[in-house]
């Protein structure tokens, strides 16, 4: 359906493919992964036509439509939630508003002249609507929506006044609407809950649509896709199979190519020493320079690349006592909307509490009054009085000087510190020499989460409060800070949508969905594993 053939593209002095290869069959669902700045997004433009290739063909059939969810969705214009999904769908949401247009026309006296036209043209639109299924399209667009998290009173509420996680969920509805043929998903899982996740997954399971999409969520790439290309120094490598069959074909691929590197080497090593004995001997002379020129011409064998992850090694905190926080009776809520009522938990010493619940259930609400950020209406939030805190939120990225670099912004932090030992830290946090360099301006969403944790963990609290510290963090990253976090041996407490952090870290679980429905919370004195093993469930609401 759409092929990619013997693709050069260059940006600047960045060279991105080099003859690449790269089809995706009707229907098929395939996820793209490759390091930051390899060419994953560009892919994506020149799929639909917003950059062209340096050199090579890509074909795409003429009538194929294609829905584009990126991370820069742009600005959404006013109306209501509903108003702007249709209108943003694609073929279907033109017509359904013609449609609109043309029945408001057909009761407008002042058009009773045109009457003719406008019926024409309006059995000619809704010809077209209803052949592609358009009387279902509201009802789909509030399926869609509440499947994303929106709750029936923001649907019909103004976009505008909406956040900016919240819009991105609003342009994922749009493309998901639009029954297209073909679906590019940049990181989709970004902004969503871990609810509206699961939903993602099973709808993009069931589409009919080709799916091509970038992701950082291991669990939904192994459910959703059935092959990956991976892009590896210009080239569009294609494993059949799910993210974790690639790890597999790269580590046994690794293996293969650092076997040969070896045998090579000592090739080249048994070579060198009779060449360096014997290159002045007279009667062995031309036998050496025969071996110096066989020598020259044999293509070496490159080591195999390797990312390494490490996880930071942690200066011990300082101990804590048995009771780490207690909140006792606590009211809560906003305006009318009740979030806690008479709300009772403990938190105690050596305990990684992860924090469930359901959109709007309250988890932040919960992080944010343990940090003081928020106050409780009523109640007693207690904190022990050798706790030293360290808050994570989403928030916490505002406080990174933009003028710095990341390097700088350390110094800061810890100007008695020296500078090999700030290095390295950055370093187990992904941060190269050269980047390390970069102004905190110009990082990502990503790089600026990794500084954060990197700054806090340095000088380790002994009570960890984490709210989605894994928005925006690759694959690799996660899995260091998974292992940081087993090295912990202070107080945890964390929401996050991530499962492989859930079940990696979290020895407590607290449900706390019917908190705002006047009901308790639900506490599981086990693992996120244990949790899921016993309610069928990967979080509340949604069956496995």
């Amino acid at each position: 359906m759409i092929s990619l053939t013997k693709i050069n593209k260059r940006h600047g002095n960045q060279v991105l493919f080099v003859d690449a290869n790269f089809q995706l069959d009707p229907g098929e669902k395939v996820g793209l992964v490759g390091p930051n700045g390899s060419g994953k997004s560009t892919l994506f433009r020149l799929i639909t036509g917003e950059e062209k290739p340096d050199e090579g063909d890509v074909s795409l059939p003429k009538r194929i439509t294609i829905g584009h969810f990126q991370q820069d969705m742009g600005e959404l214009k006013g109306g209501s939630v509903l108003d702007v999904v249709i209108a943003g769908s694609g073929k279907l949401g033109e017509l359904h508003h013609e449609l609109e247009r043309l029945n408001h026309d057909m009761a407008d006296p002042d058009k009773a002249d045109r009457i003719d036209k406008i019926l024409e043209r309006f059995g000619e639109v809704q010809e077209q609507y209803q052949a592609l299924g358009g009387y279902e399209l509201e009802a789909k667009a509030k399926e869609i929506l509440s499947g994303l998290g929106f709750a029936d009173e923001m649907v019909e509420g103004d976009v505008a006044a909406l956040s900016g996680g919240w819009k991105m969920r609003v342009g994922m509805a749009r493309v998901l609407l639009g029954s297209f043929d073909v679906l590019l998903m940049d990181e989709p899982t970004n902004h969503l809950d871990i609810e509206s996740i699961l939903w993602l997954e099973q709808y993009l399971q069931g589409t009919r649509s080709a799916v091509l999409m970038t992701c950082h969520d291991r669990d939904f790439m192994n459910r959703v896709v059935k092959r990956i290309i991976d892009i590896d120094d210009g080239e569009l490598i294609s494993y059949t199979g799910d993210y974790d069959f690639l790890e597999q074909q790269q580590r046994d691929r690794a293996k293969r190519q650092g076997a040969a590197f070896e045998r090579q080497q000592a090739m080249l090593a048994k070579m060198q020493r009779f060449i360096d004995r014997f290159g002045t001997h007279v009667a062995k002379a031309a036998q050496a320079q025969s071996r110096q020129k066989k020598m020259d011409k044999i293509e070496r064998v490159e080591p195999p690349r390797k990312r390494i992850v490490v996880p930071f090694a942690f200066v011990k905190p300082p101990r804590v006592g048995e009771d780490v926080a207690i909140l006792k009776n606590i009211d809560k809520g906003y305006g009318k909307r009740v979030v806690y009522q008479g709300f009772d938990f403990e938190v105690r010493r050596g305990e990684r509490w992860c924090v469930m619940g359901q959109n709007g259930a309250g988890k932040s609400t919960l992080l944010k009054m343990l940090s003081g950020s928020t106050a409780a209406d009523s109640g007693t939030v207690k904190i022990g009085p050798s706790v030293k805190m360290g808050y994570f939120a989403q928030q916490s990225l505002d406080v990174l000087d933009p003028d710095c670099t990341v390097l700088e912004q350390l110094d800061r932090k810890f100007p008695l510190v020296g500078e090999n030992q700030k290095r390295n830290l950055l370093g187990a946090f992904q941060f190269s020499e050269d980047e390390q360099d970069k102004r905190i301006e110009i990082l990502s969403g990503g790089e600026k989460s990794r500084l954060v944790l990197a700054q806090m963990l340095f000088d380790p609290p002994n009570f960890l409060v984490l709210d989605e510290p894994t928005n925006h963090l690759d694959l690799v990253t996660k899995e260091m800070l998974v292992k940081t976090l087993l090295e912990f041996e202070g107080t945890m407490i964390f929401v996050s949508h991530d499962r492989t952090f859930l079940r990696g870290l979290a020895n407590k679980v607290l449900d706390v969905s019917a908190c705002p429905k006047g009901g308790r919370p639900l506490i599981y004195p086990g693992s996120y594993i244990e949790w899921v093993e016993k309610t069928g469930t990967e979080a509340p609401g949604v069956h496995s």
